[in-house]
């Protein structure tokens, strides 16, 4: 079985959703269920105060704090602490720090993240969360998404997995086109992390 370390830096809804798919054989939104062939078994959070790390301490997952300044000053600790868990896959769920090169050389290839469109457009430094969904509108958009995938070191520019399309509405703003994202993540994200570990880490 592989083991998977979910990086989070807010609310941490997507954490749960993938957690609860992986650990707790519940199905996600879209109506799948794993396999059994992965669990989470860490989450890694770099603010004290995120709920994503009551979510985990819910849901039975050993949680850490580490600060931005731990993680780009000296990553050997964290690197240690996934070691010790045996970690296989690295999942990027909502984490807003920039992944320091010693930890993309050690996981090349096995970190996932998830993006609130369709890339390559609309990616980038300081391209997050409704910042994302105010581009989007702004440009006057049709269609938007989310993008699933591997973390190199720029931006948003490792290979992409897959990619799910949604409507921009006339009246949407970035809370309600958001919601519409949201859902795409929670659907597809759990699977195709598990479609890839299946196919590519096994």
């Amino acid at each position: 079985m592989n083991n998977i370390a979910i990086f989070a830096s807010g609310n941490g809804s997507n954490a749960q959703n993938i957690i609860e798919y992986f650990n707790c054989g519940t199905e996600n939104k879209g109506g799948q269920k794993s396999t059994g062939s992965a669990k989470v078994a860490r989450v890694i959070c770099n603010r004290a105060n995120a709920y994503v790390l009551e979510r985990a301490a819910k849901l039975g997952v050993p949680a850490s704090y580490l600060p931005k300044e731990d993680l780009t000053s000296n990553p050997q600790p964290l690197l240690d602490l996934l070691e010790r868990d045996g970690i296989d896959c690295i999942v990027l769920a909502g984490y807003l720090i920039k992944i320091p090169e010693e930890l993309i050389a050690r996981y090349r290839g096995k970190i996932i993240n998830i993006h609130p469109a369709l890339l390559p457009a609309y990616g980038g430094k300081g391209m997050y969360g409704n910042r994302v969904h105010e581009a989007v509108i702004a440009a006057g958009e049709k269609v938007s998404g989310i993008t699933i995938h591997l973390v190199d070191e720029k931006y948003d520019s490792g290979k992409i997995l897959f990619q799910a399309e949604c409507p921009v509405m006339d009246n949407d703003t970035p809370d309600t086109l958001a919601e519409r994202i949201h859902s795409l993540e929670y659907t597809h994200f759990p699977h195709i992390i598990e479609e890839y570990i299946k196919n590519n880490l096994q």
